[in-house]
């Protein structure tokens, strides 16, 4: 387990990697780069892990630029990857007002867990900052501002549980159509939930993506997507720079 700031997470880093990441991200948060200058001049921190996640992102966005629908996260943390389809569409389809961005987080760490996802995760884990969720529609409504069609809003943020707060938003939005889910839960049931929750939402070519199948530590995604999808229906794909992440196109 890695702790920071109070927030515990899991971690494959050794010591010496770990130690080593710190140092940069303190370079960085130090750096002497006009502040003017240092959003154009993030890959100097970018390590290899970080621009083969990015890379991937990429992959799937692609896979989606004919799909009709929308985009759902489905457990947003920092944000990262919200922010960063709201990039990618910027750049490949920037007039498609219609492909909204919906994350879905408690933004206060695992709800619960169950037996089904073993012994290495608790509630509370995967946490963030006090606050963040304000910040983080802050840096979206930036990223919204820097495309086209700028005063439509085409992201949200659904705080809670998702196994309730889903079908109380597919509820509230009936002409729902997803072209890409992102699962990044971990965790068994709100995976279970969320996946069968979609499927009469979803269309030929939707990409259903995953952050942890087939991963020892969190053996209760897998589980979940065996239930509810099974194993042997769909090709189950990989990325070649990434040895967890993994996708699934539905035809």
């Amino acid at each position: 387990m890695k702790t920071g700031r109070g927030i515990t997470t899991l971690s494959g880093s050794t010591a010496v990697e770990a130690s080593s990441k710190d140092r940069l991200a303190t370079q960085l948060r130090g750096a002497s780069i006009p502040d003017r200058e240092l959003l154009d001049n993030l890959g100097l921190y970018l390590t290899r892990q970080s621009l083969s996640r990015i890379n991937f992102m990429q992959k799937i966005y692609e896979m989606i630029v004919p799909v009709h629908g929308i985009v759902m996260e489905f457990g947003v943390r920092w944000g990262q990857n919200l922010a960063l389809f709201s990039v990618l569409r910027g750049i490949h389809e920037p007039f498609n007002y219609n492909r909204r961005i919906v994350g879905f987080d408690t933004f206060a760490g695992f709800p619960a867990v169950t037996a089904e996802d073993g012994a290495a995760v608790a509630a509370g884990d995967y946490a963030v900052s006090p606050g963040w969720r304000k910040e983080l529609e802050s840096i979206l409504a930036f990223h919204e501002q820097n495309a086209p069609i700028a005063h439509k809003k085409k992201f949200e943020l659904v705080e809670g549980d998702a196994s309730v707060t889903l079908p109380a938003f597919l509820k509230a939005h009936p002409e729902t159509v997803i072209a890409l889910a992102y699962f990044d839960f971990d965790l068994y049931k709100p995976t279970h939930d969320c996946l069968e929750a979609i499927l009469p939402y979803v269309t030929k070519g939707t990409v259903l993506a995953f952050d942890e199948l087939n991963c020892p530590e969190f053996p209760g995604e897998t589980q979940a997507l065996r239930e509810v999808l099974g194993l042997s229906r769909y090709a189950i794909r990989r990325d070649p720079s990434n040895p967890l992440v993994s996708y699934v196109v539905l035809d």
